[in-house]
This record gives structure tokens, C-alpha cells and sequence, in this order.
């Protein structure tokens, strides 16, 4: 069976996985990151509250955040010694003006197929 995985550890935010099952709880696996986007991307942000529209650069840096939020919850799910994680949520937070906190978490666990 095809299972979505993020380098070959699966990530859900589903609390089982249909055909296997949880042998093992290995803990919280957490990754995190904060950015902040460049003074020139907040005086665009600051124009585009007048006129409207989308705020491209603010959508890269979150994006950029969340991608290495990800990859450091996988790490330390591997660490913790774990094949998948379950549950996986994201969680944003101010930490100053102008730069956010992005938190991926989850609960890392050890999956096998199920048999019979």
C-alpha cells in the first residue's frame, strides 16, 4: 500500500493509519521555526492593506517556515526512535512584531502492518 511519507517516515494528521497499527508510543515529536520577513516586505504588506490582494512574500517566508518546522519534527521524531507520526498539527505564534513562530507537533510512534 502507497503511504504518504515525508523522507520514508509517514506523517498523518489522521490518529491511526488504516492496515497498521501502534506498537509503540515513542513520545511528543516537535520541530520549530521563526522568521521574520524583510523591512521591504512590510512596506508592500503595508501598501497591500490599502489596495487589497495576496502578500507573495509573507506566503514564501510561512511557507519557507513550515517546511523546515516539518523536516525538524521529522528529526526529532527519528531520534526519538519512531516510524511514524500521528496527529500532526501546526501552531503559529507571535513572537515580536514582524516575526512569527511556526510549531509542528506531533505524536511519534512505532507502526506494523497489521496481520490477519
Amino acid at each position: 500500500m502507497n503511504r504518504p511519507t515525508l523522507n520514508s517516515l509517514l506523517v498523518s494528521t489522521c490518529e491511526f493509519v488504516p492496515g497498521m497499527r501502534v506498537v509503540e508510543y515513542r513520545g511528543l515529536a516537535r520541530g520549530n521555526s521563526v522568521r521574520a520577513a524583510a523591512l521591504g516586505s512590510d512596506l508592500v504588506a503595508m501598501m497591500k492593506n490599502w489596495i487589497g490582494g495576496e502578500l507573495e512574500e509573507y506566503t514564501k517566508v510561512l511557507a519557507e517556515c513550515r517546511e523546515e518546522a516539518l523536516d525538524r519534527m521529522v528529526d526529532h521524531a527519528r531520534s526519538l526512535g519512531a516510524n511514524a507520526i500521528l496527529g500532526m498539527r501546526f501552531c503559529t505564534a507571535e513572537v515580536c512584531p514582524g516575526a512569527a513562530e511556526l510549531l509542528a507537533y506531533g505524536t511519534a510512534v512505532r507502526l506494523e502492518e497489521e496481520t490477519g
